[in-house]
């Protein structure tokens, strides 16, 4: 594991001092966290972004609602079986 050091507004230090009081873990542990939390978070805004550009292509579109046909196609012979 690496070490990293950075400055901290004082507010949001003390923040950070309080919650991990009251959870009863090291400050680092609850900064760690909190990272991984927001990098999730940063992750799916970007998927959310990269659907929203995909439904404005008409080509994706097309694709999309070609494999919907076969989708559900499958699923009505898995019914019929």
């Amino acid at each position: 594991m690496a070490t990293f050091t950075s400055s901290l507004p004082d507010d949001l230090l003390e923040k950070v001092s309080s919650e991990a009081s009251k959870l009863s873990i090291p400050k680092n542990k609850l900064i760690e966290k909190a990272l991984r939390a927001y990098l999730d978070y940063l992750k799916r805004l970007e998927y959310a972004k990269s659907y929203r550009m995909a439904s404005k292509d008409p080509e994706v579109l097309e694709m999309a609602e070609e494999d919907m046909g076969e989708y559900f196609k499958q699923i009505e012979e898995n019914e019929a079986r």
